[in-house]
């Protein structure tokens, strides 16, 4: 089913300031967050693709998922290069077009923040993942110290609106195990990339399993 998400101007100004980000140190993130993994992955909101490059070569087919169309063409031309299978496909992470328990292992890589409800699509991911199977996460959080996050906390006002619904201030890593993922670890840090990120400023990169 064709979604109806789109956020054009976003979607070009998020190519622009990501490549920037790669080269202040995203790249080596994303390296962080998919080492080790193998077998059939999904990867809701996928954006433009730039996790592909970094699938090991263990990871037998990757089934990309981005609602947004500028940015899934974007996918689609990163996947013909991906050293791994990519299919990149039409869907929302609410909604995860893919049967139960199907997949070794899902990827969700700074989609967290923008999704309608991260309690569906954490509950699709569960659904979707085999057990046993992994969660890899890559994602800006709210902060652990009151000052940064209280700003975060005024910034929420509006930056959604600029960000295609990204909220600077969710705690993740807890709904992550709401779900019912057993988070095994985790590493949290700050990484702004250029001034206008210091609201999402927070990260962390970190590893669950379905039960």
């Amino acid at each position: 089913m064709a979604t109806r998400v789109s956020h054009p101007i976003f979607a070009r100004f998020y190519g622009v300031m990501s490549a920037g980000a790669e080269k202040a140190g995203a790249a080596e993130h994303r390296r962080e967050l998919l080492s080790g993994l193998r077998g059939r992955v999904i990867e809701p909101g996928a954006g433009n693709g730039l996790n592909f490059a970094h699938y090991p070569s263990e990871v037998t087919e990757v089934v990309a998922i981005e609602p947004e169309p500028y940015l899934r063409h974007q996918a689609i031309r990163a996947a013909a290069l991906a050293p791994v299978p990519v299919n990149v496909v039409d869907g929302e992470a609410d909604h995860l077009p893919a049967e139960d328990e199907s997949f070794d292992a899902g990827v969700a890589s700074l989609v967290l923040c923008s999704v309608a409800d991260q309690s569906k699509a954490l509950a699709e991911l569960y659904r979707v993942i085999r057990p046993g199977g992994e969660l890899r996460f890559y994602e800006h959080i709210r902060a652990d110290t009151p000052g940064r996050a209280r700003m975060q906390d005024r910034v929420d006002h509006i930056w959604p609106l600029f960000g295609a619904g990204c909220h600077p201030n969710r705690y993740t890593v807890s709904a992550i195990e709401s779900a019912g993922f057993v988070v095994e670890r985790q590493r949290r840090f700050l990484f702004q990339p250029c001034f206008i990120a210091k609201p999402v400023a927070p990260h962390v990169i970190g590893q669950a399993r379905r039960r």
